[in-house]
């Protein structure tokens, strides 16, 4: 599964530097799929939807610090745990229990975000 931020979250940053996919954004911030990947121009998700990765996407929230899903790989193949987790210092970082991912799932997504293999 991938990690939110809760809404007990007190935007300290601690989070955003830590994270490999660059999937954690601030509160009203704009993201890109591009942030801190390999991908760019159109990208397939392989179920039919396609998207232009350099395009800006809406924030998430506009109140906390929010990580994107789609690009959450919760560590898995850079560190043993969840970065994000790691370092919060309020323990807002928390498995999203709406984005249930295998680690073969994970180890996957981490490819994909970094044109590996």
């Amino acid at each position: 599964m991938a990690i939110k931020i809760t809404d007990e979250c007190i935007n300290c940053g601690a989070c955003e530097p830590e994270c490999p996919n660059n999937a954690i954004y601030d509160a009203g911030a704009t993201w890109r799929f591009s942030d801190g990947t390999e991908l760019h121009g159109v990208i397939d998700f392989g179920d039919g939807n396609t998207l232009n990765a350099d395009e800006n996407q809406s924030a998430i929230s506009d109140e906390v610090y929010y990580i994107v899903s789609d690009k959450c790989t919760e560590c898995v193949g850079f560190h043993d745990e969840p970065q994000c987790a790691a370092v919060c210092p309020v323990d807002c970082c928390v498995d999203d229990e709406d984005v249930r991912e295998s680690q073969d799932e994970l180890l996957a997504k981490k490819s994909w975000l970094h044109a590996e293999g």
